[in-house]
């Protein structure tokens, strides 16, 4: 059984309107919710083997907000996951060896909401639990989606995850007050 995180990159600013899209860094309420996120997936034990990482700077400072990581996982910088669509990013899955037992992807929308809908497929629309209601209606900044992976990487396709939780850090502010 395989692990994959998505993370969608946590709130960025639109402060300085000269700034090119991939340059927009995070803003102080991304910073906080990075962080946030971070005591969550420690407290979870969720800790990747490998990390692939859309270059974009509020995507590579969401990263940063992550780290330290206990066993320092491999970090990879990938092109293709800048704004890439669902299928996109499915094809950088299938690159993953087989030997990686859990990925965390640190993307963007749409293409990251379009994934996690992908991955949970028809019965995880057809299910009623909370996890995948949410699931369904949005993918705010900082969000993460664990899905459990049965099969090979370089076979994931629609319907081949589990929906294990989806964290926002709104509920994460909730828990914590």
């Amino acid at each position: 059984m395989h692990q994959l995180l998505l993370l969608r990159h946590a709130k960025s600013s639109r402060d300085d309107a000269t700034l090119p899209d991939r340059d927009r860094p995070l803003n102080a309420r991304g910073q906080h919710a990075a962080a946030t996120m971070r005591g969550a997936m420690r407290r979870l034990g969720l800790a990747p083997d490998l990390i692939l990482v859309s270059p974009s700077r509020r995507t590579l400072q969401t990263l940063e907000a992550l780290e330290p990581w206990d066993d320092t996982p491999l970090t990879e910088h990938v092109a293709a996951l800048y704004l890439g669509n669902a299928g996109q990013l499915l094809a950088v899955l299938h690159e993953v060896a087989e030997t990686v037992r859990s990925v965390l992807l640190i993307g963007h929308n749409p293409g990251m909401h379009d994934l996690a809908l992908q991955l949970a497929g028809e019965d995880g629309r057809a299910q009623s639990d909370q996890a995948n209601r949410r699931l369904m209606e949005k993918y705010p900044p900082g969000a993460l989606a664990e899905f459990a992976v049965a099969g090979p990487w370089w076979q994931l396709d629609a319907g081949g995850g589990r929906l294990v939780r989806f964290l926002t850090p709104r509920d994460l502010k909730d828990r914590t007050g």
